[in-house]
């Protein structure tokens, strides 16, 4: 009698434990936010490396591979989730410039999901993303890391690490849903015509053009 009421103890010590740690902010993933001013600078940028891949080859070599860094990704992110407006007479791969509220001149595959709060780094050839959202009515961190690439014209993602709150579970567990899920919205894990790969290198998104 005694052994089985340790036993129970001892099971609920373990799912408050696990509970603590779900719920628990994790340590983020990127650096602190930047000003308002840095954000806007750093989409400004990106728009400008994705315009490149619009203008047509100048020389035999073609257009160089675009690289972009984790403060671009993630002010191009805030901007594609509406969080910053875009900047005026932004030119579009029709040449025509853009107003606040228009799409991106590139679409990220996967398009944001509907969070509060989120986060984008890059270390090597990992990507990471971290964002908040609810889970049976809680608010609830998830953070997922993996091999970004490209497949037969559309982008694909490996899982190799996830973190549900502060509690990190096997990526196994979490990449078959995960694949099913990138399955079921492959329209938009779709590439740009213009572009024939993508992967993260040294810290950076690297678009290669066709």
């Amino acid at each position: 009698m005694k052994v089985q009421r340790i036993i129970s103890l001892a099971t609920l010590a373990i799912s408050i434990f696990t509970l603590y740690l779900v719920l628990k902010k994790p340590a983020p993933v990127a650096a602190p936010a930047a000003s308002p001013a840095a954000v806007a600078a750093n989409a400004q940028s990106f728009q400008q490396k994705i315009s490149q891949l619009e203008q047509p080859q100048a020389s035999a070599e073609g257009t160089p591979e675009v690289r972009i860094n984790s403060a671009e990704l993630s002010a191009a992110l805030a901007q594609a989730a509406g969080m910053l407006p875009l900047p005026m007479n932004t030119p579009t791969g029709n040449g025509q410039p853009t107003g606040s509220g228009s799409a991106t001149s590139m679409e990220f595959p996967g398009a944001v999901p509907d969070v509060k709060d989120y986060q984008v780094s890059m270390d090597g050839d990992i990507v990471r993303g971290q964002f908040l959202t609810q889970i049976a009515g809680k608010d609830v961190y998830v953070t997922l890391g993996g091999h970004l690439g490209a497949k037969d014209g559309y982008a694909t993602f490996e899982a190799t690490e996830a973190k549900i709150g502060d509690l990190s579970v096997p990526a196994s567990l979490v990449n078959e849903a995960l694949q099913k899920k990138l399955t079921e919205q492959r329209d938009q894990l779709k590439l740009p015509d213009n572009v024939k790969d993508i992967k993260i290198e040294n810290g950076e998104l690297v678009l290669v053009p066709k």
